[in-house]
């Protein structure tokens, strides 16, 4: 078999067949737990697609977010969407888009980020990426509001600011899914 590349578009370059295969492919990969709330948190950067004759197989993408840590506001590059169709997993083809958004995140950002399922942690890990181990907040129009839901999902990717991943680190606010 072939290797396929990812297609690397910025969101308003995707044209409407991109736009719903995405959709598509993450409302079959995550099934009830996709929202449209999720599907917005991934427009506005830029994606990474695989096509295989004609099929969208795959597809994930990179964020603008701002993350607190030690007094500081981090430029982040967060991750979101990443999916693979059940019957192409193990091809390579997650490795592949991580390895395109990875490239925008270290060409753009400070800091990585990105909410992972239990399934899907060794493999974040296994590509250098950090599971940040203190505790998570949200900064909410209330003021930062503690998440510890999301704790022990959290990774994170140095880029040019060292961070302590025994420190708190907070979210901007965003409707759905904090994280």
């Amino acid at each position: 078999m072939s290797r396929l590349y990812p297609l690397v578009r910025k969101s308003h370059e995707m044209d409407e067949e991109d736009v719903q295969a995405a959709r598509a492919l993450l409302w079959d990969v995550f099934g009830s737990e996709m929202t449209e709330d999720d599907w917005e948190h991934c427009l506005g950067g830029v994606h990474a697609l695989v096509w295989d004759r004609g099929e969208l197989i795959g597809h994930g993408s990179v964020i603008h977010r701002r993350l607190r840590h030690a007094g500081r506001a981090l430029e982040t590059g967060y991750v979101e969407g990443l999916a693979v169709r059940a019957d192409r997993r193990g091809e390579g083809h997650g490795a592949s888009m991580m390895a395109a958004l990875e490239a925008v995140v270290r060409g753009n950002y400070e800091l990585g980020a990105l909410s992972s399922t239990e399934p899907a942690a060794s493999f974040y890990a296994s590509r250098g990426w950090r599971l940040w181990k203190g505790p998570s907040s949200v900064l909410s129009p209330r003021g930062i509001e503690p998440t510890p839901e999301d704790d022990g999902g959290i990774f994170v990717l140095t880029v040019s600011t060292p961070v302590d991943t025994r420190g708190e680190l907070t979210c901007d606010w965003r409707a759905g899914d904090l994280w």
